[in-house]
């Protein structure tokens, strides 16, 4: 702890920028590292989720992400799910260049409703397809849609904003109390973010099938310029797995996933959140340098078409490759950008681990 003059006192924190995995007595053959990541019913090829934003999946991009062997998460307060046809909406997007003048476009677009028929659409267009079929609301549109979304036949729930907590104070008689949502919904729920030992346990004890960590949104995110918060994702993930132990004694033995979402743009980071004691990772801005990202390499989240306090700006990257080399290469670039999946094999490789869980013990170093 660190002491503020005589009327404060702060917790030192890390970011995965500060950390270091460090090798141990061992190594092994990258073919010898298993990278699958149970969560309820369902086992994936990889511990990476898709984030659920208009710039990276689209119905279409759920689909090819779920093909490769992972999570990806559709955004139902979307643009997909507000028009039929949203693709002049993004190409108009995309060839805008002015930060003033596209928020207030966004602001624009983004205030047509959400619309129930459409929800159903999206979400039937993936589940034929034969993945696994996740999707996201806020937590302020969840128990309006809900119904909606189960009824159209999804895998996992994701209830995501910037900071979600299990107790709400609102003079508004609609809050949504997830302890009694969760325990009434036929379906595993996802939920975040959150920050702190205290938050997470609360959250565990909803019966979420899995927590988010941190604010999501990467490099498009500007929450610390405009509400002074943010979440150092290092000490975030190892005080949240704290908080897993400890429910899993508290529960009798029910483990609850913990999910890195946010500050993860390369595979050394995945390595890294995983190493901190996270199941699995939530990632976006790698997504957005696809050639069939919706966003055509501009990246942006819920944030920055908020109505009245928009604060996450645009960014653009580089068009690098596919998705798939994106996710599982290969990759001529040699910044942890492109293959994932391989920067995440290679990690455990090097350092001797063969599953994920086991790479959650390795030995880390502050830099």
């Amino acid at each position: 702890m660190y002491d503020f003059e005589r009327s404060k006192r702060a917790t030192h924190a890390y970011g995965l920028d500060d950390i270091a995995i460090v090798p141990s007595r061992r190594t092994r053959d990258t073919d010898r590292v298993n990278l699958d990541w149970k969560i309820d019913a369902l086992t994936f090829d990889f511990p990476i989720m898709a984030a659920p934003m208009d710039s990276v999946m689209s119905p279409s991009t759920v689909i090819e992400f779920g093909k490769l062997g992972g999570l990806g998460v559709l955004n139902l307060e979307g643009l997909w799910t507000r028009y039929e046809d949203p693709q002049p909406l993004f190409d108009e997007l995309a060839e805008m260049g002015d930060d003033v003048r596209t928020t207030c476009r966004m602001q624009e677009i983004y205030s047509e409703p959400i619309k129930p028929e459409l929800i159903k659409a999206r979400i039937g267009e993936i589940r034929a397809a034969d993945v696994p079929v996740a999707a996201a609301l806020s937590p302020k549109n969840t128990a309006r849609f809900a119904d909606t979304v189960v009824a159209s036949g999804v895998d996992f729930f994701v209830i995501r904003g910037t900071t979600v907590s299990a107790e709400h104070v609102s003079d508004s008689p609609d809050v949504l109390d997830l302890r009694k949502f969760i325990y009434e919904l036929d379906v595993p729920v996802i939920v975040g973010g959150c920050a702190s030992y205290q938050t997470a346990l609360h959250l565990m004890r909803t019966g979420a099938a899995g927590v988010l960590v941190g604010f999501g949104g990467g490099a498009a995110h500007t929450t610390r310029q405009v509400l002074g918060v943010e979440v150092p994702m290092a000490s975030a993930i190892a005080d949240v797995a704290e908080a897993r132990r400890d429910y899993m004694d508290e529960s009798g033995g029910r483990y609850v996933h913990l999910i890195a979402d946010g500050s993860v743009g390369r595979s050394g980071d995945i390595a890294k959140a995983i190493a901190c004691g996270a199941d699995a990772v939530m990632v976006g801005s790698p997504l957005a340098r696809a050639t069939e990202a919706p966003g055509k390499g501009w990246h942006w989240g819920a944030e920055a078409w908020h109505g009245s306090l928009p604060r996450g700006e645009r960014v653009h990257f580089d068009t690098v490759g596919t998705l798939e080399e994106v996710v599982t290469g290969p990759s001529h670039i040699p910044d942890g950008t492109m293959n994932l999946v391989g920067g995440l094999r290679q990690a455990m490789a090097t350092t001797g681990y063969s599953d994920v869980k086991e790479f959650q013990r390795i030995e880390l170093v502050v830099r």
